[in-house]
């Protein structure tokens, strides 16, 4: 009983984001502390993305193309907003690890200059060429018609989205979790409340009012907390002075966790249409499902991932690089737990998963043996997950990026296409590329981390 005491009390402390010294003590401590708000901020955001195409699918085809459509162009503002995100939590984390709280807000304000440069160069365009943007994705023209004012609504709001993947970085590099979890918490449940009814009123274009009006929301949190808060980091107007290095320092590190993000999701995009070209119809179905759960399972490893990458940028600021290499394996540890317990849902359990969201035979048949092929190397992506954010959380950015250029344009399409097409396996060949280019790249990444090298980058 003592035990779960300790559990819930540890629980309690992490949600109430309380200051902590990630940089002494207990590590499993610091992991948890860190991993439980991180873990519950991306579970939210898994569940927000359902919900909402829950209540736009009752819209019809034409809406449900338009979001998609939109979808894959605001993946580009995401990029740009998970690689700032990225460069703020290594910087900040390293400042704070130093114990130099006011140089850590002075490098978050200067991130925060970059953001507002970022959208602007981004939402305006966005704004004044939706329908054309939305015809060059191949929109038909009864989705340009309908959908061009959604479109508009969401890339116009662009700056929603990097603001609150950016100022959600500050706040992880401070070791501030908690901060994070509640501002996104605030914008999903925002948006969900929001959704049927602003649907209700002004049909599809209130999807996107709906998701700009709860982001903001969370952004006016996190900004209010910034500047009036009483946390570890308070931002002032002096702050805000034009640093040219900070911000080249902020570019340098930013620009390959951006293309990190952009090779990755590249890869899924030609992999979700070779399998649609092997498979038809039925295939691709199988595989959107299957896809839409390896995401869900996959969102709480990566909020793990990202507390090693806060943990290592902290301990390296504090000189502490034993601790920095041991907090990231015991995260991996963890990590690699979770992952083995998922791995044998999807390979036992992959038909009963399935049926709940299609009772279609052949959608469950495709969808039942994507799960299980990809299951098979869910210890590896999570390894991979930790690795891959423990380089970036010590400023490299750089190696992550090559490693994902390799396992995905050199291993995984080119095998995917091979096995798919070459060998005649169609969409069997495709979904047996993803587990082998995982675990190549869980194996690279484990390399170049035990090399070391992450230890001298400065930032």
């Amino acid at each position: 009983m003592s035990n779960f005491k300790r559990i819930i009390n540890a629980i309690k402390l992490s949600l109430n984001g309380e200051q902590q010294d990630y940089t002494q003590g207990s590590i499993p401590k610091a992991v948890f502390l860190l991993a439980v708000p991180m873990i519950l901020e991306l579970s939210l955001e898994s569940v927000f993305a359902v919900v909402d195409m829950f209540f736009v699918s009752k819209l019809g085809q034409n809406a449900i193309a338009t979001v998609g459509l939109t979808e894959s162009v605001i993946t580009i503002i995401y990029s740009v907003a998970i690689g700032l995100s990225t460069a703020a939590t290594a910087i900040i984390a390293r400042r704070i690890g130093e114990k130099n709280p006011e140089e850590a807000a002075h490098a978050g304000a200067q991130s925060l200059i970059v953001a507002l440069i970022v959208t602007v160069i981004l939402s305006i365009p966005g704004f004044i060429f939706a329908g054309e943007i939305l015809g060059l994705m191949g929109a038909s023209e009864e989705v340009i018609r309908d959908g061009t004012t959604f479109t508009r609504i969401m890339l116009g709001g662009s700056m929603a989205i990097i603001m609150l993947f950016l100022i959600n970085g500050i706040f992880r590099g401070a070791g501030d979790a908690a901060m994070a979890m509640k501002s996104l918490w605030i914008a999903s449940i925002l948006n969900i409340i929001l959704c049927p009814v602003m649907i209700h009123f002004f049909g599809l274009k209130g999807a996107a009012i709906a998701t700009v009006i709860g982001r903001s929301s969370g952004v006016l949190y996190q900004c209010y907390h910034l500047f009036k808060g009483s946390g570890i980091l308070k931002f002032s107007r002096v702050h805000f002075k034009f640093d040219n290095a900070i911000i080249k320092s902020i570019i340098n590190i930013g620009w390959p966790a951006t293309f990190q993000f952009v090779i990755a999701s590249g890869s899924w995009i030609i992999l979700a249409r070779l399998v649609a070209e092997t498979g038809g119809t039925t295939a691709s179905a199988g595989y959107q499902i299957a896809i839409r759960n390896v995401v869900f399972f996959i969102l709480p490893a990566w909020g793990l991932s990202n507390a090693a990458a806060t943990l290592v940028g902290q301990n390296l600021g504090a000189k502490q690089l034993d601790r920095a290499e041991q907090s990231v394996m015991l995260t991996a540890k963890y990590n690699a737990i979770f992952m083995a317990f998922v791995m044998v849902l999807f390979v036992f359990l992959s038909r009963p998963i399935i049926r709940i969201f299609t009772a279609d035979p052949e959608v469950i048949n495709y969808g039942a043996r994507a799960l299980q092929i990809i299951g098979t190397g869910y210890i590896f992506y999570g390894i991979a997950m930790v690795m891959t954010q423990a380089l970036n959380g010590a400023g490299d950015t750089k190696t992550p990026t090559i490693i994902n250029f390799v396992c995905f344009w050199l291993i995984q399409v080119p095998l995917a296409y091979f096995l798919a097409k070459g060998l005649d396996m169609n969409s069997t060949g495709a979904f047996i590329a993803i587990p082998v280019a995982e675990t190549v790249l869980a194996l690279i990444s484990w390399y170049f981390f035990k090399k070391g090298k992450w230890k001298q980058i400065k930032v």
